[in-house]
């Protein structure tokens, strides 16, 4: 099946550029280290909490109880959550942008519909059995296989790469003993054995996090990147995070998810080592949330949201990239929403595109493939 690419995908080296950022245009080749995470957020990030326009004059009346005024500043319009202390100061070495009000071309306001959207890059929910990085890794020539920080592999990764997924648990360890009669048993499996071989792969790499892994952000970022720079660690990743659907006491419940964000991405930072200056991690959700607050001092599901790009690898350019729309009555989607202005899946698949220097024409016909 074919997707409606002229629609949705703009040429991936105009997407870029028209989004107010522009990466070198240099193939990919033996020496480049380069890497990419993908940051799932998934419930609906409220995007107007997390880059919160300050200078829009109707915020204040829509979800006074909300705003967070000791937010930092982002340039003379926008500012950051408080609570992203280690995101605010990529920020401010322009290592971070975010892209406000952007959105796929759902509008129904369901989690895993639009989940489906976002992660297949396909206008309809269900409509696509592979995903839209999925279709893009074949064209990444040399990197070693993808990883996710998941029980099972993201719609995003699936395609034609065999995808690795790691998920820490508080179980005892198995013995060695019982590890190396499933060996045995798996071994003259066609089909279990390369499954095996790449789960105990993935079980090496991972031993130094112990049973530290999974407890908050800090120790999810420490492990991504622990995995990414051991020798034949993966070049792709995406690490899913849950509870941002935000329906009662958004406050305090917001500020605990954003914490745990700032620490996975501080300590992905700080693992990466000088591999920074070659990595970008996109962070996005599968929509936002309500322009008003509601009863229960929440919002509820919405339609723009927020996104942030973050590297080492990341060109000059404003800390905030938006054609915003404005949160008056009259200016709101339905009503009730941030309007979206900016194509989410154009930001993602063309970052990645020119991040690694793939053809356009090439990462649109892979794209096109469901």
């Amino acid at each position: 099946m074919k997707l409606n690419l002229t629609r949705r995908h703009m040429l991936l080296a105009s997407a870029i550029a028209g989004a107010g950022i522009a990466f070198p245009r240099t193939a990919f080749a033996a020496g480049q280290d380069k890497r990419f995470v993908f940051v799932l957020q998934r419930g609906a990030a409220d995007g107007l909490a997390l880059v919160q326009p300050h200078g829009d004059p109707a915020l204040r009346s829509l979800r006074e109880r909300l705003v967070n005024e000791d937010a930092h500043p982002l340039d003379g319009f926008f500012a950051l959550h408080p609570a992203l202390v280690r995101t605010a100061q990529m920020f401010d070495t322009g290592e971070a942008r975010a892209w406000h009000a952007v959105a796929t071309g759902y509008r129904q306001r369901s989690h895993f519909d639009a989940q489906n959207v976002l992660e297949s890059g396909n206008p309809r929910p269900y409509a696509s059995r592979t995903g839209w990085l999925g279709r893009l890794l074949p064209l990444l020539p040399g990197a070693p296989g993808p990883l996710a920080l998941s029980a099972a592999v993201p719609l995003t990764l699936r395609g034609d790469i065999q995808v690795g997924t790691y998920a820490p648990n508080r179980l005892p360890d198995p013995s060695e003993d019982l590890l190396n009669r499933v060996a045995m048993m798996y071994g003259e499996d066609a089909a279990l054995g390369p499954l095996w071989d790449e789960a105990m792969r993935t079980r090496m790499l991972a031993s130094d996090i112990g049973d530290n892994a999974g407890r908050g952000g800090q120790q999810i970022g420490e492990l991504a990147s622990s995995l990414m720079m051991a020798e034949g660690g993966p070049r792709v990743m995406m690490v899913e995070t849950g509870g941002w659907d935000t329906h009662q006491g958004q406050p305090g419940r917001l500020n605990q998810q954003l914490r745990g964000l700032d620490g996975l991405l501080g300590s992905l930072r700080d693992g990466l080592g000088d591999v920074w200056n070659d990595t970008i991690v996109l962070v996005a959700t599968e929509f936002g949330r309500t322009a008003a607050i509601n009863g229960s001092l929440g919002t509820d599901h919405g339609t723009a949201s927020a996104a942030l790009l973050l590297g080492g690898a990341l060109p000059s350019g404003a800390k905030v990239i938006a054609d915003w729309p404005g949160l008056a009555s009259n200016q709101l989607y339905e009503g009730r929403d941030l309007r979206p202005t900016g194509d989410l899946l154009a930001l993602a698949t063309g970052a990645v595109a020119e991040h690694f220097g793939i053809d356009p024409a090439r990462a649109l016909a892979a794209l096109g493939s469901a």
